[in-house]
């Protein structure tokens, strides 16, 4: 058939057959050296090296390179680059991995240079009932890793909670995120999250990835291994919050298990969402989060102090403003919002030696204009995306 030795379709048709047995499509990788002359092999030698009994010998035919080169086609009209292993695209730090796929259906602007080799990427996972603290949290360590000369992508896996959170703060702070789907690359779950995809496929060098074929739906078993993928293409991996089991607890130990920096978010001894990130600490497998800017120096990366910019920022903004008095204390109070999560309009007072009903005023002013949000207790937090 034409492309017969077409080493990208022999790529595509060995991921669809090994798709859940990766390991063996890597076996013969190497051992025959190439992915064309895996199906130049009849079917005696196959049964040698496979083995007699096994159920894939049958499925190394012409029939798959025509099903594989069909899907190809496929992928080209919905906007999709398969990238197959040993090829430009492929991620360097994945590709090491003993589990990694035979290949990887990207959507993006830039599919092969999304996940080049001179990028830096941190996966960040965790629960999708995340709370506050978490979010919080998450959002604190993009926009530190934004502020570093690194400015690294954020990978992550498109759900609910820690995930979208996650993907979300990348692209707000103007970093580049990864989203690897649990289902094919053509797919979206969830489906609440379709404009969010959208966004990440059409926004600089970011994208959609998956090791799944074109039309695969979303499983239990599917979620369980994109996984190693999130753990696998991460220099380093961060969990934000799980409990003892859970998907970012199985992505936080297969990349330990890749021999890559764990990074755990420590929490309340007595709360069960952050029970895994406490476990992992205790461990020794993983290092805790206490400040943004031992997380930023034990990456490697340069810290810099964002006090200086958000000042800047909001003295900017309302210079000259005439129903506005007071930028200095208003410069004060989020400095003061900024070290002290959910901090209270009273504590505010207090901490800045200002009246009560100053403080409200000010603190009132700043959340209509999005520098902050204040809850129903009248506690205080930074709106870091316009900050």
């Amino acid at each position: 058939m034409p492309g017969y030795d077409d080493d990208k379709i022999c790529l595509c048709a060995l991921n669809r057959i090994f798709g859940y047995e990766p390991r063996i499509a890597t076996a013969l990788l190497d051992y025959y050296g190439s992915p064309a002359a895996i199906f130049r092999k009849g079917k005696d030698e196959l049964c040698t090296v496979l083995g007699p009994y096994s159920k894939y010998t049958g499925s190394l035919n012409d029939m798959a390179l025509e099903t594989a080169a069909s899907e190809l086609e496929e992928a080209e009209r919905l906007g999709i680059t398969f990238i197959g292993r040993g090829e430009k695209g492929y991620p360097r730090l994945l590709e090491e991995c003993p589990d990694a796929p035979a290949g990887l259906y990207v959507k993006s602007l830039c599919p092969y240079s999304c996940m080049d080799d001179d990028r830096e990427y941190i996966s960040i996972v965790g629960t999708r009932n995340v709370s506050s603290y978490g979010k919080d949290w998450c959002r604190r360590m993009v926009y530190a890793l934004a502020r570093t000369g690194k400015r690294p992508v954020i990978v992550s896996g498109l759900a609910y909670g820690t995930d979208i959170t996650a993907h979300l703060a990348a692209l707000e702070a103007g970093l580049d995120t990864i989203a690897v789907m649990a289902t094919g690359a053509d797919s979206i779950y969830p489906a609440l999250h379709r404009g969010h995809a959208l966004r990440i496929a059409s926004t600089g060098r970011s994208a959609l990835v998956s090791d799944y074929p074109l039309h695969s739906p979303a499983s239990a078993l599917n979620f369980i291994r994109r996984n190693r993928i999130i753990a696998g293409i991460g220099k380093a991996t961060v969990l934000v919050e799980s409990r003892k089991k859970g998907g970012g607890m199985i992505t936080a130990r297969q990349a330990f298990s890749y021999y890559r920096d764990v990074y755990a978010l420590p929490g309340r001894a007595d709360d069960c969402m952050s029970e895994g990130c406490n476990m992992l600490i205790r461990s020794g497998s993983a290092i805790p989060v206490t400040s943004e800017e031992d997380f930023i120096r034990s990456l490697g990366f340069e810290f810099r102090e964002s006090n200086a910019d958000m000042e800047k920022t909001v003295l900017e903004h309302y210079r000259g403003m005439r129903d506005v008095h007071g930028t200095g204390d208003i410069a004060r109070i989020l400095l003061l919002i900024k070290k002290n999560r959910r901090i209270s309009l009273q504590e505010l007072a207090e901490g800045t030696g200002l009246d009560y009903s100053v403080v409200a005023s000010l603190a009132g002013i700043l959340e209509n204009d999005g520098f902050i949000s204040i809850d129903l207790m009248q506690r205080c937090s930074i709106n870091r995306k316009n900050i």
